[in-house]
């Protein structure tokens, strides 16, 4: 099964490290929406034509989504030297990290990239094979939008757009649904995933290609 997200480690350090954030810093709950443990839940269909993961119900998409990345923010790079890659993200963004996987987050948008396991590109095919079903089994309200291949400059693979809900947040108990841009991309045999979220129908078009991108494997 491909490397998906972050690590137990990651888990645990997201979750000391961000709990006592207040409510106007980098929401903690949302960031770590990605690695949401299962609970007991049916699968429900959704209106898209995929399914919800087991998790839960897809909770509703905001009329008016918050999140939107600001267009005028400067960008920096972030070099993983144990990971063997680097990118550009928005300035100001909490950072955390666990040896090759780093998780990056600003209140209701967040990146994380970390090392893959392949050594040759993804496709199509092996995406829905081995991919698809991990996820679901592990995204809280999992709704399948697009598979699609892709070469981006820092390599060939493809791009998952799939639906998740956020964790709650520990404040108010609200959660988001969430929309996820994931890149499995593989460049001289090595392969990096690259996962970016937000609230869905927030207009993140613009950063979201910068991200990618910027993106190299070193």
């Amino acid at each position: 099964m491909k490397h998906l997200l972050l690590t137990t480690a990651v888990v645990a350090t997201v979750t000391g490290a961000l709990a006592g954030c207040s409510s106007g810093a980098s929401a903690p709950a949302h960031a770590s929406s990605a690695t949401a443990g299962p609970t007991a839940a049916a699968t429900q269909p959704t209106a898209a034509g995929g399914s919800a993961g087991p998790h839960e119900s897809a909770v509703p998409a905001e009329q008016n989504p918050p999140g939107d990345i600001p267009d005028n923010l400067a960008f920096v790079p972030y070099v993983s030297a144990a990971g063997h890659y680097r990118f550009n993200h928005p300035e100001g963004w909490l950072e955390t990290t666990s040896g090759k996987t780093v998780l990056l987050t600003d209140k209701l948008n967040g990146v994380t990239a970390s090392p893959g396991t392949e050594t040759s590109a993804p496709t199509v095919a092996s995406a829905r094979q081995r991919d698809l079903p991990a996820l679901q089994a592990s995204q809280p309200a999992f709704e399948l939008r697009t598979v699609t291949a892709v070469t981006e400059p820092g390599g060939t693979g493809v791009r998952i757009v799939y639906r998740r809900n956020s964790a709650a947040d520990p404040v108010t108990g609200r959660k988001y649904r969430d929309e996820v841009q994931r890149y499995e991309l593989v460049s001289g045999g090595r392969e990096v995933v690259l996962e970016m979220f937000g609230p869905v129908g927030a207009d993140n078009v613009d950063a979201y290609r910068t991200m990618v991108q910027s993106l190299r494997l070193q």
